[in-house]
């Protein structure tokens, strides 16, 4: 069995790079590799287009103990990964008639006749060994090869996930061998705080080794990812603990999560905890904190209406708040002129909205105003604001954006509410 140390992940297929599909066949087997500590340094996506696949192939080969070829294994013209491997290893592909007899029974168990183009889903070379497919009619293969002085290994797998996921569990992962190290990770989870800002707090732990820190912008915050390797888990977790802990102090007051955890999900289970309920009222970002909330599976056997989300109201312009009691009125017209006339309405809001619903908590967003041109003449944007109003008294911000990414603005407003609705809640 041969031990894997580094490995490579190959995506096969134009329709990934028009953008057509998403790979999210690489994430999971980098995720799948880096919980056996493999190191994985190479992942690329390529066309069906048989010379770039071998070239891909046997560069990778050269470099990596393992490489993973996800897709090209269908029965037509463009499906090429198969010819491609077997050009890379120097072999000649031919029809295995245990194979061929496998295609054939399951198309008859369906009533149906097999199409020609289908005898190449029967085809191996003979360094391979075909890897038993239950979901689909493309078997993959697993290749030994010899480069120099070392065995390689090729995997190559169908790109349906649901054909690919227990291909790799069931029949790849018993084949390989992986390092007696063990590898251990937290996730720390930040908002307030720019990549940028960020990474020059953690100056000095960013350019370690063992244990790693790494940054990622993701759509809930920046993510600051610890990762230690070591020879058991003890050891690994040793490594791992006083960097998250000097992690945690250089970034206080902007940790709201880890690892797995989802910022509403830790809202609305603060709430079912404490027994409160909440009600927002949105005038800016379409639904959008409605739907981070709602989006949130409640516990196996709550009781429908039982939710602390008790209501809410969502509304483009004042004249629909209007509609719904919630109406406010300021000095220089309808909507807000400046950023205290916006914190103003944003409270407004959060507190109608409580009152109305008889809620503990109440989250007020106001509708997005455009600032003055003499503001930022090269940079126009638009500003909004966030309340919350609880047992704690009422918080409210004005907050700017940039008139691009109508969409992005909008989700990261909705977190920003958010966020200050879970400080409020863990201070209270």
């Amino acid at each position: 069995m041969i031990t894997i140390l580094r490995a490579e992940l190959v995506a096969v297929g134009t329709e990934l790079l028009l953008g057509e599909i998403v790979d999210t066949n690489s994430a999971y087997l980098a995720q799948e590799l880096a919980a056996r500590s493999v190191d994985v340094y190479w992942s690329q996506r390529v066309g069906d287009n048989r010379g770039r696949i071998t070239e891909a192939i046997t560069a990778a080969l050269g470099r990596s103990d393992l490489v993973v070829l996800c897709g090209g294994l269908g029965p037509t013209d463009d499906d090429l990964t198969r010819e491609a491997i077997a050009d890379a290893v120097g072999e000649v592909p031919a029809i295995d008639p245990e194979l061929e007899a496998g295609l054939r029974s399951r198309f008859s168990r369906f009533s149906r006749s097999m199409p020609a183009g289908n005898l190449k889903q029967a085809w191996l070379i003979p360094s391979a060994e075909p890897l038993a497919n239950a979901n689909g009619t493309a078997p993959g293969w697993f290749v030994r090869t010899r480069v120099g002085d070392r065995i390689k290994v090729v995997a190559a797998l169908p790109g349906p996930p649901r054909e690919l996921v227990p291909m790799w569990e069931e029949q790849v992962l018993p084949r390989l061998a992986f390092p007696a190290a063990t590898f251990a990770a937290r996730t720390l989870k930040t908002f307030g705080v720019g990549e940028s800002h960020l990474a020059e707090r953690l100056v000095g732990l960013t350019e370690r080794a063992n244990p790693s820190v790494a940054t990622y912008a993701k759509r809930d915050g920046v993510h600051v990812r610890v990762a230690a390797k070591a020879a058991d888990h003890d050891l690994a977790a040793a490594l791992l603990a006083p960097v998250v802990d000097e992690v945690r102090l250089r970034l206080a007051g902007h940790v709201w999560g880890e690892d797995a955890d989802e910022l509403a999900d830790l809202v609305l289970t603060r709430l079912r905890l404490t027994g409160h309920t909440l009600c927002v009222v949105d005038g800016a970002t379409g639904g959008a904190l409605t739907d981070l909330l709602g989006s949130v599976v409640p516990p196996s056997g709550a009781a429908v209406g039982s939710e602390p989300l008790v209501g809410a109201v969502i509304a483009w312009r004042d004249e629909a708040l209007a509609l719904l009691g919630v109406a406010y009125e300021p000095s220089a017209g309808r909507i807000p002129s400046s950023d205290s006339e916006a914190a103003a309405l944003a409270a407004h809001l959060a507190e109608q909205g409580r009152a109305r619903c008889a809620a503990d908590y109440g989250v007020g967003i106001a509708p997005w105003w455009t600032a003055p041109a003499e503001t930022a003449p090269d940079r126009p944007t638009v500003g909004s604001a966030w309340a919350v109003t609880g047992p704690g008294g009422t918080e409210a911000r004005a907050v700017t954006a940039p008139h691009s990414g109508h969409a992005a603005r909008r989700e990261r407003l909705a977190f920003t509410a958010l966020v200050a609705l879970w400080t409020q809640l863990s201070t209270t």
